[in-house]
Order: structure tokens, then C-alpha cells, then sequence
């Protein structure tokens, strides 16, 4: 296997340096199409079948859509029919079988099939496999546009130093949050969700902040693993994350989360039904559509339409707010942000509105404070073991602190006379070893979205 969080990867990509670099730039799109077949293959054999036929059915129906929106309208439905059939409806080799990145590929061919009947320019079947199937971005994202992505694999790159440090920093940056953040506060998070009812109001309100942070980690983690890639390779892929719990208001804060799937709503579902150009009354409603369909889209259970529900609502209510102008407004926004995030993450994390109901529940009604001194009951093996959590959770606030204030740590890194450089990566390294949690073997948490 040669998923991103396993050895496997980290050998993958130093098999796939010197053969990228060794290889023409216009035939670079055939080593990734090569190199995401091998990581699909290793990952999910059917799941690349599903991609294949998808991407077969929506390369013969892009430069065909244009003519016909009969044609476009069956190649729309035939990018998204994994979606529906296997996720919504339950059809594959098991109830409970995902295929490995069917949320993302399915909305990248609609993007594609879109954009061709846009007037964008179409392009081959092998090249839409590996613009849709691409390792870099198939289980989590981000979202490219095919158009970026092969004027990209056409531009000659060479290797460059500077720049594969710091796309190597990103990567040990982005392992860091995965393991030392996300992997030992899913522990305890997880610990809470299986049965709230047996855990006290402080306990189940430490773990719903910690899911936060832990799938802040968990997803901006990957992020900055497959950015850091891509850095090496050459290549930029957009970012996804930029200090969302800086946000003072739920629009900043999706302008900041997961960015590269706000703008896909924006241009294939907001636009479309209007977007603001309708009057207000219209914009709001808009508004509240598309995030229904962004709370689809990440499951069909109610407690994701209703958490897409409420982020919309939200939303539409701030645009009849005034802005926070001065320091202090804006604090109490960041906030009150952080904690409609928390709520509404909480409802995301529930398995179910039933679930969801024992967690507010036993927040409301089941009174005490065992949080820090019965750490056990969450999961965490020693006093060590929480204050490693929270320092790594402290870790994160500080870098985004940082980077909110226009530090540019990795450049910084770099800027180091040669014997302060090492020692700052030596010092990281032990940091990483004495915090990591290396025996969860959980994945990540959007694997299967």
C-alpha cells in the first residue's frame, strides 16, 4: 500500500523524483498518469475501475455538451453516477465499501465536462485519467482545474534545491500534524463519540474542541503533504487552508477551509443559480442551496444536511451584518466562529442525529470536570500522553499565529547560517519522534469523501 501517511509513500515519491526529472516535460503527464495508477492499484483496484468508466463516459459527452445539453446533461449525470450509486444508494462489493476518492474525482470530471462546454479546450481520454485519477490531489484534494494542471506538466521544471527543501519541510510540517495532532486527539475524540453518556460535560466538551483541531490537522496535514510534493516535482496545486480559526465570521471562515472546494461551489453550483445577481433575497437563498449540496455531497446522512443547512443560514444572516472594523470586534468574532465551529463540527462527527443527541445532551445535563484528572477515560495512557497532545495542538496555534502574521518559517528556515539550519532540523526530528503517535493506523479522516 502507498498511502500517504505509510514509509510506502515517502519511498514512492523518491522512486518517482528521478524518473520525473529524467523525463521530458511533455511526456511528464504520462510518468503521473503512470504514477497514479500505480497508487490507485495499491489502494483500491475496483475504485480505479469506477474512475475509468466515469472518465470514459464524460470525455465522449465534453466536446459533444456544447451542441446538446442533452449531452451534457447525460455526461454531468454520468460523472456523478459513482457518487449516487455507490455512495448514496449502496450498490458495489459492500454495504459499506467506498471507493477511494470518488468525492473529489466525480466533481473534478464535472468540472472538466463543464469547462469543455465553456468553450475550454478538450483533451484525451489518457489525459483526463490523469488529471481525474492524479495521486496528489484523488483522496483529499485539492481541487484543480485540468486546464492548470497540464499547461503545468507542459512547462519545463528542473530540479531545484531550494525549492525541494521547502517543499520537504511542507511535507514533515504536514506528517507532524497528522501524527503528533490529529492521530492522538482522534483518541480521545473517538473515545467520547462511541458513548457520551458515559463521560462528564467537561470531557465531551475537551473532545468536541479537539475534533476540531484534530481534523484541522488531519486534512490541512495532507494538504501540506501532497503540496510539499508537488513542490517537488515543480508543480503547484492550490492551497486548501489558510488559518480558518483566524476567521471572524462563518463566509470568512470558508474562504480559509477547505478553499479549493468553496471555489467548485462557488463557480458550478452558486454561479449557476445565480449567485448575487438576482437581488438579495435570491443571493441568500443561493446561498443556503448551495451549501445543502455541500452537506450532500459529504454524506447522506441528515446530520450532514443538516450541518450544510446551518452553514448556509448562517451565512446568509451575516451578509445583513455590518463588518467588524476594529480589533476587538473582530477577536469576538474569531470567537464566536470558532465556536458555531465547533458546535456544527460536532453534529459532522455524529454518526447519527441520535448520536448527535446524546453528545448536546450529556453537555447539557451531565455536570463535573474529570477532563484533566481522569485522562484514562478518553483513552490517553499517562499525565505525558495528554500534555503531548495539547502541546502539539499548541504547536499548531503557534505556526498559524505566525503565519496569520506574515512569518514565512520555511524561508527562515532556509535563511539560517548552515550549522542553525541543521540544528533546527535535528531539533524538529526528536520533537516529531517524542511526539508522534505512530501505532494508530487510522488514515485520514477525508479518505473516503
Amino acid at each position: 500500500m502507498i498511502s500517504l501517511d505509510s514509509l510506502g509513500y515517502l519511498v514512492f515519491v523518491a522512486v518517482l523524483l528521478p524518473v520525473w526529472y529524467r523525463t521530458a516535460p511533455a511526456r511528464r503527464w504520462l510518468v503521473l498518469l503512470a504514477a497514479s495508477g500505480v497508487f490507485f492499484l495499491s489502494l483500491d483496484p475496483f475504485g480505479l475501475a469506477v474512475l475509468l468508466l466515469a472518465a470514459l463516459a464524460v470525455w465522449w459527452a465534453a466536446p459533444r455538451a456544447a451542441a446538446s445539453r442533452l449531452v451534457g446533461a447525460a455526461g454531468i449525470l454520468a460523472a456523478l453516477a459513482p457518487l449516487l450509486l455507490i455512495k448514496y444508494l449502496g450498490f458495489g462489493p459492500g454495504q459499506l465499501y467506498q471507493p477511494l476518492g470518488i468525492g473529489y474525482y466525480t466533481l473534478l470530471l464535472v468540472s472538466y465536462l463543464v469547462d469543455t462546454a465553456r468553450g475550454g479546450r478538450p483533451v484525451n481520454y489518457a489525459r483526463l485519467v490523469c488529471y481525474a485519477g492524479c495521486f496528489l490531489s484523488i483522496t483529499q484534494g485539492p481541487f484543480t482545474r485540468c486546464a492548470d494542471l497540464m499547461a503545468q506538466l507542459q512547462t519545463p521544471t528542473r530540479w531545484d534545491s531550494h525549492r525541494a527543501w521547502r517543499g520537504a519541510m511542507r511535507m514533515a510540517w504536514g506528517y507532524f500534524k497528522k501524527l503528533a495532532v490529529a492521530d492522538r486527539a482522534g483518541v480521545v475524540v473517538n473515545a467520547a463519540f462511541a458513548n457520551p453518556v458515559a463521560f462528564d460535560r467537561s470531557q465531551l466538551l475537551f473532545a468536541a474542541v479537539l475534533y476540531s483541531f484534530q481534523l484541522y490537522a488531519d486534512f490541512s496535514g495532507y494538504t501540506d503533504i501532497v503540496l510539499g510534493t508537488a513542490e517537488l516535482l515543480g508543480l503547484n496545486l492550490p492551497e486548501n487552508f489558510r488559518q480558518p480559526f483566524l476567521s471572524a465570521s462563518v463566509h470568512e471562515l470558508w474562504s480559509r477551509w477547505h478553499i479549493s472546494l468553496g471555489r467548485w461551489l462557488r463557480d458550478y453550483v452558486y454561479i449557476p443559480l445565480g449567485g448575487n445577481r438576482k437581488g438579495v433575497a435570491r443571493r441568500d437563498l443561493n446561498l443556503v442551496l448551495t451549501f445543502l449540496v455541500s452537506g450532500i455531497w459529504h454524506g447522506a446522512g441528515a446530520t450532514y444536511l443538516i450541518w450544510g443547512g446551518v452553514h448556509g443560514l448562517i451565512q446568509a444572516g451575516e451578509n445583513h451584518l455590518p463588518r467588524p472594523r476594529r480589533r476587538l470586534a473582530r477577536l469576538g468574532g474569531i470567537v464566536v466562529t470558532f465556536c458555531i465551529f465547533v458546535v456544527t463540527f460536532t453534529l459532522f462527527r455524529a454518526t447519527s442525529l441520535s448520536n448527535a443527541a446524546d453528545y448536546f445532551g450529556g453537555i447539557l445535563r451531565q455536570p463535573g470536570s474529570r477532563v484533566f484528572a481522569n485522562y484514562w477515560e478518553l483513552g490517553l495512557t499517562s499525565r505525558l500522553d495528554l500534555l503531548l497532545l495539547l502541546a502539539g495542538v499548541g504547536a499548531l496555534i503557534a505556526v498559524d499565529l505566525l503565519h496569520e502574521a506574515g512569518a514565512h518559517l520555511r524561508d527562515w528556515v532556509l535563511g539560517l547560517p548552515t550549522p542553525a539550519r541543521w540544528a533546527v532540523y535535528q531539533g524538529s526530528i526528536f520533537a516529531f519522534l517524542l511526539m508522534g503517535s505512530f501505532l494508530s493506523g487510522g488514515g485520514f479522516l477525508y479518505a473516503r469523501y
